[in-house]
């Protein structure tokens, strides 16, 4: 991993949109010279830009891994919420970098579509104008031309996301929002030469096998050389809608901002008490998240499925084994994300504020100001009453948090200075 510090020639080069521009031109000018002096047809062509997807679908990743800032996971969602809240890191030596646990949790549903993404494009393009394969001549330049490009992504990622810093600004989502735009420029260039290919080959009823990539002339495949450089002269100067996104009433969504990366003021004033979920709360609360998140018991349907036809043939130990199955790993799951999201969590009450501070990581997940609250109230949910627990409930002005199966909740209401709202029983 490179250093990421801010000097030498490295970093003066990633200043602006030099290195990205240059890379830019070498990319689009292979593709002309190959056209152009080493006659290639329609289906180099497409090989190419196919293999060019998967270069910067590649590269893409790497800057998803290491992206600086946070990525955004709704609070709700099943164990991956409490985890990205903890916003953890792992620090690569030597470096400024970081490896965030957020990422972590992007990584697997990104890199899915990145390759379902890229496998369709290949079977838009690859799979039918360069069906019949490529010549040998043309296969040698074209595997020197994807050399060259992934070179050259991968050297304008080093310079620009890590010596240049840009890594700062990019959660794991954001770091890979302009392949989308590489594919839907590859995509369009797709349907542009196959559209050509088959009005000059296909008669008729012909199959789709009687394409001849080189039936294209030199001009049509020009002018799909500009129409994809086109698009990748707007992504370039993407933060100019940026700009414009910023700066107009409408919501483009070219101006997101990903999380920062500040921590949250953990000190407190005053004497300070320290609360935690009882042991008996804790046992339970996979309870009320399986009804949080009933589709938990959708996991529950193969096993059940199974032993229900084991029941049929009278195998009553595999019936037992799958039934238990069934109803562990919902339970499982749900006692996972209870334990992340409240019992590894002490709350601590002081004379200015209540701060969540996580067990697990050390680091401070929430802070609510003994005077920032809009509403504070008490529930006795059904789990509650039996467990002879309450819950504490504080709003504020964009969300609220819950601070559940209390034995007393009294100490964290005596940081605000509003009367809670009880229930009636």
């Amino acid at each position: 991993m490179p250093s990421t510090a801010r000097s030498g020639p490295l970093s003066a080069l990633a200043r602006g949109r030099r290195f990205r521009a240059l890379a830019l031109f070498v990319s689009n000018l292979l593709p002309l010279a190959g056209v152009v002096a080493l006659g290639w047809n329609a289906a180099a062509l497409m090989t190419l830009y196919w293999f060019e997807l998967g270069i910067a679908s590649l590269w893409a990743l790497v800057r998803a891994l290491f992206a600086g800032r946070p990525s955004e996971i709704e609070r709700t969602a099943l164990i991956a919420g409490p985890l990205a809240s903890r916003r953890a890191a792992l620090s690569v030596p030597r470096t400024g970098v970081q490896i965030r646990l957020s990422s972590l949790l992007v990584l697997p549903v990104i890199a899915p579509i990145l390759c379902a993404v890229w496998l369709f494009v290949g079977g838009l393009t690859v799979g039918v104008v360069a069906d019949g394969g490529l010549s040998p001549d043309a296969l040698d330049t074209v595997t020197l031309a994807v050399l060259a490009v992934f070179v050259g992504e991968g050297a304008t990622t080093l310079a620009e996301y890590f010596a240049g810093g840009e890594y700062r600004d990019h959660s794991a989502q954001t770091a890979v929002r302009g392949v989308f735009v590489h594919a839907g420029a590859v995509f369009f260039a797709a349907l542009f030469t196959v559209a050509l290919v088959g009005a000059a080959t296909l008669d008729g009823d012909a199959p789709i096998s009687a394409l001849d990539p080189g039936a294209v002339g030199l001009p049509l495949l020009l002018g799909v050389i500009g129409l994809k450089a086109a698009v990748d002269l707007a992504g370039l100067y993407r933060d100019r809608l940026d700009a414009f996104d910023e700066s107009q009433a409408l919501d483009l969504g070219f101006s997101y901002d990903p999380p920062t990366t500040d921590s949250v003021h953990s000190s407190l004033d005053g004497p300070v008490d320290a609360v935690r979920l009882p042991r008996r709360s804790r046992f339970a609360g996979a309870l009320a998240t399986v009804s949080v998140h009933p589709g938990l018991w959708w996991l529950a349907a193969v096993p059940a499925f199974v032993a229900a036809l084991f029941a049929i043939g009278g195998d009553w130990t595999t019936v037992t084994v799958l039934s238990v199955v069934a109803v562990a790993v919902p339970l499982s799951l749900a006692a996972v994300d209870h334990e992340l999201r409240h019992g590894l969590v002490a709350y601590r009450a002081g004379d200015d504020a209540l701060v969540a501070r996580d067990r697990l990581f050390g680091a401070t997940l929430w802070r609510v100001e003994s005077w920032d609250e809009t509403g504070l109230r008490v529930e006795r949910t059904w789990l509650d009453r039996r467990l002879g627990t309450e819950t504490v409930v504080i709003e504020l002005r964009d969300e609220e948090h819950r601070v559940p199966g209390l034995s007393d909740p009294d100490t964290v209401l005596a940081v605000f200075d509003r009367r809670a709202d009880r229930p009636d029983d």
